[in-house]
């Protein structure tokens, strides 16, 4: 029987390219989920094996319902971790005759599309309302539905091969160096190809009553030459003040340097929680 793999959908979002790249040549079903956390419950309840939710934006920062959901709700190793150029694009219903930019009322996208896109918008469409949804690709399935609707869509180029769309405009996005990192996740291992570059993702909680922890944290892997490439806060959900820290440890999980790492940080009274050790690919912008 075929396994699944459950991605943010509908059908033409980033996520399922990203999946596609991630999964080229496993025999892998691919099936649209409508939010991050269905995906990643999907997962956790064992309805598929597998699941690709976006992580962080090159502009935009953390997807944080992706990170909170991973650090409170399921417990799911990433399993790799794509980056993927994102290219924003202006789509509108198919029309006898071609809608002009000044006619477009509503912009439709995900929040993290809108604000990649914020200046050519502004620029462009000041008297366009913004509508957020889910996804892009939701987006511009709205905007295939409604052609009567002077409506425009921004998302992905698969859209306009899905959908009976069109581009108004290509390569909207304000900085040309917009990459999204998706993660692979699941419960068991899956067979991925050699990477130059492998990662392993780190939860921290400090003890409250330990002043410096931190810092003498962030020393356990400076003295080993550990390069770090991420540090990040989240709330614990337990007290105004209280974090955990997500960090990026820029290597695979070794026999010596990492659980010495880790056994001297919790020796300070630190808990360390393994998020994932994982492949990364980087996916060139012309590729």
């Amino acid at each position: 029987m075929e396994k699944k793999l459950a991605y943010l959908g509908p059908r033409g979002t980033f996520t399922e390219e990203a999946a596609r790249a991630l999964t080229a040549g496993q025999k892998l079903s691919l099936v649209p989920y409508p939010s991050i956390i269905e995906v990643l419950n999907a997962v956790a309840k064992e309805e598929v094996a597998f699941g690709v939710v976006p992580m962080e934006n090159s502009i935009e920062g953390t997807v944080n319902s992706t990170l909170d959901w991973l650090i409170h709700e399921v417990d799911l190793p990433i399993l790799a971790e794509l980056a993927l150029p994102i290219t924003q694009n202006l789509l509108v219903a198919k029309r006898e005759h071609s809608l002009p930019l000044s006619e477009i009322t509503k912009v439709l996208s995900h929040p993290q599309a809108i604000a990649q896109s914020h200046n050519f918008l502004r620029e462009n469409l000041p008297g366009a309302a913004i509508e957020y949804v889910n996804s892009t690709a939701f987006a511009a399935q709205m905007v295939s539905e409604n052609p009567q609707e002077p409506w425009a869509a921004v998302g992905t180029k698969l859209n306009v091969e899905i959908y009976p769309l069109e581009f108004a405009q290509e390569q909207i996005q304000d900085y040309s160096n917009n990459y999204t990192r998706f993660v692979l996740v699941g419960q068991e291992p899956l067979d991925m190809p050699a990477s130059s570059k492998e990662k392993t993702t780190i939860l921290v909680n400090l003890p409250e009553d330990f002043p410096g922890a931190l810092y003498q944290v962030l020393a356990a892997f400076a003295w080993r030459k550990v390069n770090l490439s991420r540090i990040e806060s989240r709330p614990t959900k337990k007290a105004l003040g209280s974090y955990y820290f997500v960090i990026d440890i820029e290597q695979k999980m070794d026999d010596v340097l990492l659980p010495g790492a880790f056994a001297e940080i919790e020796a300070i009274g630190c808990q360390v929680r393994q998020l994932g050790t994982y492949p990364f690919y980087l996916q060139q912008a012309n590729s």
